[in-house]
């Protein structure tokens, strides 16, 4: 299974489908375990991301790590990956002509790791994951059944970091998070409060 990730990440960094490979520094493949039974899908790759390689680690990915932390988790026990795989400029949101070229990619790691559950970071992974129409601030934290997967969304990191008054929300949709993986999967331990 090892060269079948090594073989899709290494054709991943040369994808040329849209105009992002212009000006990423770097693709940022997804990181985490490769039999993680929780994929975690953020929007895209911001500055700090595109310097490094990796998903998730500026402030907002600090956060993560920390409410990660708070259910006895560490990016180790799971996998983070986003929409789209190269940075859009000046980090605005992806368009939907650079989401549909990059999707593939996210559609291949999914079916390699074949996660029980999926945890959508903010509103434009829950639209292109879950629903067209979510309703991020309505619908956090609630649990959507496809094709024998559980997922939900939670407020994004970064949105977290803008408005803190929205941490004790995500702290409960954590809390969910936690009670859902002790529910259906088997390899990965949650502990925490």
């Amino acid at each position: 299974m090892t060269e079948r990730w090594e073989a899709l990440e290494q054709a991943c960094k040369s994808c040329r489908e849209c105009s992002l490979w212009e000006t990423r520094k770097n693709v940022v493949f997804g990181v985490g375990r490769q039999d993680a039974e929780v994929l975690f899908i953020g929007e895209g790759p911001g500055a700090n991301e595109d310097e490094q390689g990796e998903p998730f680690v500026g402030r907002a990915g600090h956060l993560l790590d920390d409410m990660l932390a708070i259910i006895g988790l560490t990016r180790n026990d799971v996998y983070i990956a986003n929409i789209v795989k190269c940075r859009p400029p000046h980090n605005r949101d992806p368009l939907g002509v650079e989401q549909d070229a990059c999707i593939g990619w996210l559609r291949r790691q999914t079916a390699l790791l074949r996660p029980k559950l999926i945890v959508c970071l903010g509103r434009i992974a829950a639209m292109k994951i879950i629903r067209p129409d979510f309703r991020i601030s309505q619908e956090h934290g609630q649990w959507f059944e496809r094709s024998g997967v559980q997922m939900m969304a939670v407020y994004h990191p970064a949105a977290l970091l803008r408005d803190p008054q929205r941490r004790p929300e995500a702290f409960d949709d954590f809390k969910s998070l936690q009670a859902k993986i002790r529910e259906v999967c088997e390899r990965t331990e949650v502990n925490g409060l």
